[in-house]
């Protein structure tokens, strides 16, 4: 990193909020993070090396949900003031705000902040007042950590072919089936894991969402097990998990069929918003670091930021990183304000994530050979944007989104 990239990161990101999306506590808000960011206060972790093995991606996961704890941010996570939440809701803009500046800093900072809300999201929204009391709090300290499991080997975009199915058993219900590319897996402490209800005995449906239900599961539940590690091009915890006969107590329901698919779609609603944000950070960060070598990289007499070629790209760049900040805070603006924003989230995550990766592809060809260097800003910018196209609905699932939502 050159010198002042990140400064003029928080820079550009506290201008944006003089937009009228914001009010003084999320300026606040932000200036406090930025800080702790900028001197250690916080006592956050260092940057991972480019080649750290799966042991210590793990360990570092587990260190920023520590010291986010600690810290105190992750009780913006979480919903509810009497279960350790900053608030009685959740609130989009300020999880947007705080994803946009840990990505910017780090990835894997962004990873364990983003994860401890989606994988609690559906406990804050419809658990149980003991379910919310026994999980909540310990996720608001980083005491627990927490993850969301929709996706299976042949249903990840396709909600509806859910194959995973959960039986009633007395006091229990049995869930049987595979979820795989589930962040935190294998270091996570329970799973909201959703699963298609059938009756003892009966088929279960092919196909549809009517009857899929959802479920705390607790990793150390019977019949659970790590089938599998995942590695990435971006590191951080990943794993397909499997059931078998898994007994899950029936008060760890949070809903039951017909529900199910509806509280997985509340969730995401409320987080796939936060990953436009997190695409934001990312480009603000490549941005900096495109700005920073054209200035300082002498070229033919001049400075690479003397050319006009250079000075388009720039342009370009910036235009992109504005038009995709304005999406996202729109849409985080109007949930806020109680409104539905299927469409409006999808946008946001379409435009921040694929030109997130133009910006930081852009970033690389300035730095030219040293932007490909193992290792490099602008190297891990590249590898961490990458995932973004695709999880909590691949780009082209927000076009079909987006369409709908226009056609109906």
């Amino acid at each position: 990193m050159l010198p002042h990239a990140m400064e003029n990161v928080a820079a550009a990101a506290a201008q944006a909020l003089e937009w009228p999306f914001f009010d003084e506590s999320h300026r606040a808000l932000h200036r406090r993070l930025a800080a702790s960011l900028a001197d250690g206060a916080g006592g956050f972790p260092h940057e991972l090396p480019p080649q750290a093995s799966r042991d210590d991606v793990d360990a570092q996961c587990r260190r920023w949900v520590r010291a986010l704890g600690d810290a105190g941010w992750l009780k913006l996570a979480v919903g509810g003031k009497a279960y350790g939440g900053a608030s009685d809701a959740l609130d989009t803009r300020t999880l947007c705000l705080v994803r946009e500046t840990l990505a910017a800093h780090d990835g894997l900072a962004d990873f364990a902040f983003a994860m401890q809300g989606l994988g609690s999201g559906a406990i804050t929204l419809d658990g149980s007042p003991e379910l919310k009391a026994r999980y909540l709090p310990r996720v608001a300290r980083g005491d627990a950590i927490a993850a969301f499991a929709l996706s299976e080997p042949e249903a990840g975009s396709d909600v509806a072919a859910m194959r995973m199915t959960a039986r009633r058993d007395g006091a229990h219900w049995v869930l049987d089936g595979e979820k795989t590319w589930i962040s935190n897996g294998g270091i996570a402490d329970f799973y909201v894991v959703f699963a298609r209800q059938v009756e003892p005995g009966a088929a279960p449906e092919a196909r549809g969402t009517k009857s899929i239900a959802a479920f705390v599961v607790d990793a150390d539940a019977p019949g659970l097990r790590i089938a599998e590690r995942l590695d990435v091009m971006a590191p951080h915890p990943l794993a397909r998990l499997a059931f078998e006969g898994c007994r899950v107590p029936a008060s760890h329901c949070l809903a039951e069929a017909g529900a199910g698919f509806k509280l997985a779609m509340r969730t995401l609603d409320v987080f796939r918003t936060s990953v436009a944000a997190a695409a934001l950070g990312f480009a603000r960060r490549a941005l900096a670091e495109g700005l920073a070598r054209a200035t300082s990289r002498p070229m033919f007499g001049q400075h690479l930021a003397d050319l006009q070629l250079t000075q388009a790209k720039l342009a370009d760049m910036a235009l992109t990183v504005d038009a995709a900040a304005l999406l996202t805070w729109r849409a985080a603006w109007r949930r806020d304000q109680g409104h539905t924003v299927t469409r409006e989230a999808a946008m946001a995550k379409l435009a921040a994530t694929e030109g997130a990766q133009r910006v930081i592809d852009a970033a690389v060809q300035l730095w030219g050979g040293a932007g490909v260097r193992s290792g490099h800003t602008v190297e891990r910018l590249y590898r961490d944007i990458r995932a973004l196209r695709i999880y909590e609905g691949a780009s082209e699932v927000q076009q079909l989104i987006i369409a709908r939502e226009l056609l109906k």
